[in-house]
Order: C-alpha cells, then structure tokens, then sequence
C-alpha cells in the first residue's frame, strides 16, 4: 500500500503552486491521521476503563436499577462488599489458630476476601475515571468518607488477620541524590501519619 498517494498524481500534473501546496496539505492531513503515531492507552487507563465499565454494569444490574447520580457512598460500599466473593486473599478469623500468621502452614476454612490494596487501588481508578466522565467532584461518590473509612478498617483487619504490616517502606535513595544533604534526624521519606481521610 501506498502511504503518499498523491505522489503519483503530482508526476502527472502541472507543478502549479495550487497542486504543490493541495499536495503538501493532503501529506500533512494522512500523517496526523496515521495510527503509528496514536500512543496506545497505558495499562493503568485500560485497568480503569475496565473498571469503570464493571461499575456502570453493577448498577444496571442493581435491583432497582440505580442511575450514577442517585449513586453515594453506600452504594459503592455494597459494590466492594459484592467483590469479595470474587476474592483470593485468605483473610483469618480471629478463632483460626492461625490468625496472625502471613504464611499458614496447613489449610483452613477461612474466607477468601479482595485483599485490601486491590480495593484501595480499585477505589483510585474509579475516583477518577467518575471526574474524567464529567462528574463533579464534590459529588463523587468514591471518595465518600464512608469508602475512606471502609477502606481504612479492611487494611487493618488483614493486616491483623494475616499478620502483614502495610505501613509505607522507605524508599531507598538513588544514586543521583546521595550529593544531597538531609538532616540526620529526618528522612524525607519518612511514612508519616497521615491525616483522617486523606490517604486515597
């Protein structure tokens, strides 16, 4: 296949200004036009898009039906609490002998649940994606203080139940910034506390 077709007609004309510049118009239009310069969607977009799309079918599913605006955080609450039957993470009850434990040697009748960062994750892109739709902000169901607050007990359930820390690692220093002085009594990567309902 050809990609300048209008190559062809040009040896066939007239080299008039009008052909030149209709020819130079047309290349232009075909380029910025061309898939191989149309940058594919990072995995993150896909993730959300999927996401998001699994949401709006959750809600035509709903019973009754629940249109995005009459949707809140309660609503969003269900919809997580429906995604742990689809869950793989065993989270211990406190009467398992092996609460506690990251790494149970043996199997037990625990549930399987949405492991805590998944959700957390899941609750970013669709905070997102709800703005990028054209919602405001101020009513987006997703960063509803009853999800921040669900969230939070989740993270520290597993954390108690598996016997996994999720408090921030200190991320080590690159080579381009060893030259620069820090105090020696503080780390700009510290994890600090922080405020209630700010960490999503």
């Amino acid at each position: 296949m050809d990609l300048y077709p209008e190559m062809e007609s040009c040896n066939n004309s007239e080299n008039s200004p009008h052909n030149i510049s209709s020819l130079v118009t047309g290349a232009a239009i075909s380029s910025s036009t061309s898939p191989s310069i149309t940058s594919t969607p990072s995995r993150y977009e896909n993730q959300k898009r999927r996401d998001w799309n699994t949401f709006s079918q959750y809600l035509k599913n709903h019973r009754p039906p629940l249109s995005l605006s009459r949707c809140s955080g309660a609503h969003v609450l269900e919809f997580l609490r429906y995604l742990d039957q689809f869950g793989k993470t065993k989270v211990h009850t406190p009467i398992c002998p092996f609460y506690g434990y990251p790494n149970p040697p043996a199997p037990c009748p625990c549930p399987l649940r949405q492991a805590w960062g998944s959700l957390d994750a899941l609750i970013g892109r669709l905070r997102a994606a709800y703005e990028e739709n054209g919602w405001p902000p101020e009513t987006n169901p997703f960063g509803a203080r009853a999800v921040r607050l669900y969230l939070r007990e989740v993270r520290d359930l597993q954390s108690k139940a598996r016997g996994i820390s999720y408090e921030k690692k200190k991320r080590k220093r690159g080579p381009a910034q060893e030259h620069q002085q820090f105090s020696p009594n503080f780390s700009p990567f510290q994890a600090l506390p922080l405020p209630p309902g700010d960490h999503i």
